[in-house]
């Protein structure tokens, strides 16, 4: 019995190798020539072969017919043939020359249209160049697209922009809106500590400059980030990547996706990071700002019929480092007198830095950094296909925690021993509207949009000095500074709570008088309105009824309580004028108003005479009015070339400035009566056969036109006036010149592993000009200019692996991404330091059956 099965199981083998057939053929390029290395895929498999040195090439489909084969090669347009029998002779392909870009699809306007068509400065980053670049956040993001600004010396404390504008620079104040919005398949996204998060299975982002309030449901006054995640998907597939590097960095990826039932599809999604610390503190012995990321994204895509389609999602993203750390890179002098000068005061209370160079990367802080990021929501979003176009509606409830510890005054010494602000924050939106085309000539959105949102301490904000802090604090030679215990566990503990509505209607109509020349309006009327209830009480120090002593702790801390409710509303709109001469030019010009809603200070008020200036409590809204003009061209089929030219005046510029009082956390807010942004971008694309390029380079210049009564910068701290006219000074976080350029270089295919695959190797590079890194114009908070470049090799097969190792800083500059002073303005900054040279290994494996 046993021979007999030896022998059968050949013979078996035999029969079923019979009976799967094999499709034959050459492949020719249209001057007759063979095509080595073209790709032969049976369409909705992995199932593939690739044509050999004569262009020939045999697959087994493993199916019977009929099926689709995909015929490609690098420079060709691709070809599809529908196999419905088993042919009878070689195939004979012939693939056409073609070099031409792939045309880059946008959904900004609420509709599926192509980046060149739209009348409208927009970059595209899709989500293979954000995973094999690294830009797994939108700090990476920034590199690729150089109009787009990024600070952050901790979550809260982020600074989004594009053009320069949109949020106030350096430190964040909770009371005012950002002016570029941030949207995650249609759902706004309030804090901006949702902008240092990983992004989890990006399909793509496209980032707007200039005002988008006729578009979007939040208004945005300097642009929008939109960004797509990969939907279900109702073939079963699943990507899995693992990264590791230097520095113990450690990044996983995964998402599985298929259909649940006929109807109803499913996928989740994940991200974690890690990394070890950067900096290291001498006392602790301990590497410190590490990363310590995790996120979880969901979703169900339900299809009743084929004209609606609804989507569940939810989402986890949590950040715990012991991180954002900064250190001391420099001591500017004041206009104090000599015993108030930081080498002074170190010198009597006999300290010393650990390094007067930023870049050994020490610290002594005594104080733990910590900064708890938590962030999630969840969505319901309906599409339903109505006449020409589609009616969407958005539902979304979204959370932010935030649990900080900072040691503020960047030194061993124990000045600000404590600095937390804990904070919870919940947001609701709706949004509906409808998108499409309204008759032949006339398409648009309309829309509507609220947002409710509840800001609170948790359950309070804490400051407490340490025992140095009235070295740091003496202004003058009274021995009653020295009086032991006066300021150690002197602090504050503020209870607040902002309470917020914004309602918009908004619409834009697409007028095409001729196929050539489109008019589109476009209205936004705005409510918003807020309430906020402020209490900051003292606590600790030396209890005393002496009224000198009581005197010098009020001038560190005061009590302070206020409410404010206010309520503002405004119409603004745009008007552009499109026109197309050909189909490959696409020229525009806009002129928009804008509007960014009326703040209030959640930091602390600054005194003036021993008085509260309640005044500044509320601070008025923007007025924005932009100007723009550009042109989209596609000289060839193989590339594209843009020029926009923008000017942007403000009225009432809602800005963040720093103060000598330790009491007024992260600076307050104040109103500069008028500036001015103007500047010029140009962006490409370029493609051979086996190469593709890309670049960008943009021109800004931003200057307050009138800022009167601004705070003095940190040299002139101590002077006859606390607040001085930097008219005409630059504004901070610009650089006048910024480019990106890249690249990415593919072979034929070859075989690697027992597998057909394609070798690149890619690289890009970002450079930017110097930049103020301060509200207030200063020669010490400048930043240099600075160029980075990253670069990747390695392989993808047609089996979905991918396999490369990459290399980020690879010139290993370094450089400062902010400076910011100290509490209290004794003379010190800090930075925020540029990551040094990394590098790893990326594996990458996407399945489908």
């Amino acid at each position: 019995m046993r021979k007999v099965l030896l022998f059968l199981i050949p013979v078996l083998w035999a029969i079923a190798a019979s009976a799967q057939k094999t499709v034959v053929g050459g492949i020719k390029n249209d001057a007759g020539e063979p095509l080595v290395g073209a790709t032969v895929v049976v369409k909705g498999t992995r199932n593939h072969a690739v044509a050999d040195t004569s262009g020939q090439f045999s697959i087994i489909p493993r199916r019977e017919p009929p099926f689709t084969l995909v015929i490609s090669s690098v420079g060709h347009k691709l070809q599809e043939i529908r196999v419905t029998s088993w042919p009878a002779a070689p195939l004979a392909i012939a693939l056409e020359n073609d070099n031409s870009l792939s045309e880059v699809v946008i959904t900004s306007r609420r509709r599926i249209e192509t980046a060149q068509n739209v009348p409208i400065p927009i970059s595209v980053v899709g989500g293979p160049l954000i995973a094999d670049a690294g830009a797994f956040n939108v700090n990476r993001l920034k590199e690729l697209v150089p109009t787009v600004q990024l600070y952050s010396s901790n979550p809260r404390n982020t600074t989004l922009n594009i053009r320069g504008l949109g949020s106030t620079f350096g430190l964040t104040n909770d009371g005012i809106d950002p002016g570029v919005g941030f949207y995650v398949d249609g759902v706004y996204f309030a804090r901006p500590a949702a902008t240092t998060l990983d992004f989890i299975d990006v399909e793509q982002i496209e980032v707007l400059r200039g005002p988008q309030g006729t578009l979007f449901g939040k208004n945005t006054t300097a642009g929008a980030f939109n960004i797509t995640t990969k939907a279900p998907s109702f073939e079963t597939g699943a990507n899995f990547e693992v990264s590791y590097g230097n520095f113990g960095y450690i990044q996983a990826k995964a998402s599985v996706t298929g259909p649940l039932t006929k109807k109803l599809a499913a996928k989740l999604s994940f991200s974690g990071t890690q990394r070890d610390g950067v900096i290291y503190n001498v006392v602790t012995e301990k590497h410190i700002n590490d990363l310590n990321n995790l996120g979880l994204r969901g979703q169900l895509l339900f299809t009743p019929t084929d004209r609606v389609k609804i989507t569940l999602s939810g989402d986890v993203s949590e950040q715990h480092p012991e991180g954002y750390a900064q250190v001391v890179a420099g001591v500017a002098p004041t206009l104090r007198p000599a015993y108030r000068q930081f080498s002074q005061i170190i010198a009597d209370l006999n300290y010393k830095l650990p390094s007067l160079n930023a870049f050994d990367r020490l610290v002594d802080h005594n104080t733990p950094w910590r900064s708890g990021n938590e962030l999630g929501g969840v969505s319901l979003n309906i599409d339903a296909k109505i006449g020409g176009g589609t009616l969407t509606s958005t539902t979304a409830w979204r959370y932010w925690n935030w649990d900080p510890s900072n040691d503020r005054d960047f030194t061993g010494l124990s000045v600000l021993s404590l600095s937390q602000a804990t904070s919870k924050h919940k947001q609701w939106t709706q949004e509906v509207r409808y998108a499409g085309d309204l008759t032949s000539s006339l398409s648009g959105v309309i829309g509507v949009f609220g947002i409710w949102q509840d800001l609170k301490t948790d359950p309070e904000h804490i400051e407490e000095s340490g025992a140095d802090q009235w070295r740091f604090s003496q202004n003058s030679t009274s021995e009653l500074w020295r009086t032991p215990g006066l300021f150690e566990g002197y602090g504050i503990k503020t209870r607040s709570r902002l309470k917020t509505f914004g309602g918009a209607v908004f619409g834009q109509l697409d007028w095409a008088i001729t196929n050539q020349l489109h008019v589109l309006p476009g209205l936004r009327f705005n409510y918003d309105k807020k309430e906020v209830d402020y209490d900051r009480k003292t606590y600790g120090g030396l209890q005393t009824d002496d009224p000198d002593l009581i005197a010098l702790k009020n001038i560190v801390y005061t009590n302070q309580a206020f409410t404010a409710d206010v309520d503002e509303s405004n119409l603004s709109g745009q008007l552009t004028l499109a026109y197309k001469p050909t189909k490959n030019v696409n020229a525009f010009a806009t002129y928009s108003t804008s509007y960014k809603p009326i703040g209030v200070n959640l930091g602390g008020l600054p005194t003036a005479g021993g008085k509260v200036l309640t005044d500044l409590a509320r601070i008025k809204p923007e007025s924005v009015h932009h100007i723009e003009v550009g042109v989209k061209t596609t000289p060839t089929g193989n590339s594209t070339l843009n020029l926009v030219f923008h000017k942007t005046d403000i009225k009432d510029y809602q800005t963040q400035v720093q103060t000598a009082e330790v009491g007024v956390n992260r600076g307050y807010l104040a109103n500069a009566e008028k500036v001015r942004v103007l500047g010029a971008e140009l962006d490409g694309n370029l493609r051979f056969r086996h190469l593709t390029l890309y670049g960008a380079l943009a021109y800004t210049d931003g200057k307050y036109v009138s800022f009167t009564n601004a705070p003095v910068p940190l040299e002139e701290t101590g002077g006859p006036s606390a607040f001085k006219d930097i008219s005409g000074g630059k504004l901070p976080g610009i650089s006048k010149w910024a480019g990106s350029l890249g690249g990415e270089l593919t072979s034929n295919p070859r075989v690697i592993i027992g597998q057909s695959a394609t070798f690149f190797v890619a690289f890009d590079t970002y450079y930017r000009s110097s930049f103020s890194s301060s509200p207030s114009p200063s020669q010490y908070l400048n930043i240099d200019g600075y160029t980075l470049l990253n670069g990747r090799l390695g392989f993808r097969a047609f089996n979905g692996l991918s396999v490369f190792v990459w290399g980020r800083n690879i010139l290993d500059e370094d450089y400062y991404e902010q400076l910011l002073p100290a509490a209290g303005n004794a003379g010190h900054y800090a930075a925020v330091l540029g990551d040094q040279r990394t590098y790893g290994i990326t594996i990458r494996y996407n399945y489908r059956p």
